[in-house]
């Protein structure tokens, strides 16, 4: 990696450090019980957060094929909460057993042999035209439209989407492509964060109660400020000049509150308030990879399109 590499990691390790002293103080004074319940939930996604950067940094520090086999886990952890709460039928049984046990993983290991072009369209083509195809086998036509968009939205999210973030490995930019992902979890994380912290320090006007009621106007606008902010400083990470890192790292701010944003619109829908329970304080692993879904292949072609060498 690089120096700078360096340096940010540790300030990472840094701010959580001082996080977890904050929280530590803040369970100490807190006596009524709410501000009880709100200091509970707040040290509970800071230990997920440790373990979140610990799982994440080394597979970095291990390698290409260690950071592949990850996001793998993910897309069927991910791919798992989303079937779990939506609903299905014994017709598409087949197609599920296909999305899980041969589209994630051929996905996957295209990815691993870099072979770009399969990749790109394995899942919006031949998963597209396959599945539903598998699926009429069964006989079972009740709404069967639904069914199918559901299978293919799912795919979409959880597999091709996600996937798209260690695909930065491919690309050849002059940088190091590891710092490539490291940069876009940073600005997707970092935003998230920052619109929960200014959310509770300044929100108070709502911006849409129906789909997401814990997001304010003041937690979005200075939230996506501060992580625009952050992405601009890191522009080392990257090719980018400073501006460049400005403008890139909006595209992931606004694309990422939008995957948010329709992951959210999409847990209304089916009455869940979070995707999963498997990370304390956050939900599931949708929940945490939501904004990554929406950001990781615009960043991607961004990158590949005007940036690759």
């Amino acid at each position: 990696m690089t120096s700078f590499f360096s340096i940010v990691l540790a300030a990472i390790l840094g701010l959580l450090a001082v996080a977890s002293a904050i929280g530590f103080i803040l369970q100490r004074r807190a006596t009524e019980p709410g501000s009880v319940a709100t200091v509970h939930n707040l040290n509970a996604r800071i230990r997920s957060w440790w373990i979140m950067v610990a799982i994440f940094g080394g597979a970095i520090l291990l390698g290409d094929t260690a950071v592949v086999v990850l996001f793998a886990f993910l897309s069927f952890m991910a791919l798992r909460e989303f079937w779990t709460l939506t609903p299905s039928r014994r017709g598409d049984h087949l197609a599920l057993f296909l999305s899980f046990f041969v589209v994630l993983p051929v996905q996957y290991v295209l990815l691993g042999t870099l072979w770009y072009g399969l990749f790109s369209i394995f899942i919006p083509v031949y998963a597209f035209l396959i599945l539903p195809a598998v699926a009429t086998l069964t006989g079972d036509v009740n709404e069967f439209l639904a069914r199918t968009a559901r299978v293919q939205w799912g795919l979409m999210l959880t597999v091709y989407s996600i996937s798209h973030a260690p695909a930065l490995l491919m690309l050849e930019t002059g940088t190091p492509p590891a710092l490539l992902l490291v940069y876009l979890v940073i600005v997707v994380q970092l935003s998230d964060v920052f619109q929960y912290v200014w959310g509770k320090l300044l929100g108070k006007h709502r911006f849409s109660p129906n789909i997401s009621p814990s997001k304010t106007l003041e937690g979005l606008f200075g939230g996506g400020a501060s992580a625009i902010l952050v992405g601009t400083l890191l522009y080392r990470l990257t090719p980018f000049s400073p501006l460049q890192a400005a403008a890139v790292s909006t595209v992931i701010v606004v694309a990422g509150f939008f995957g948010g944003f329709v992951l959210s619109a999409i847990k209304r829908d089916l009455n869940a308030k979070d995707w999963g329970y498997v990370i304390e304080g956050h939900g599931g692993v949708l929940d945490r990879l939501d904004s990554i879904t929406f950001a990781a292949p615009l960043f991607f072609h961004i990158i590949r399109y005007w940036f690759t060498t």
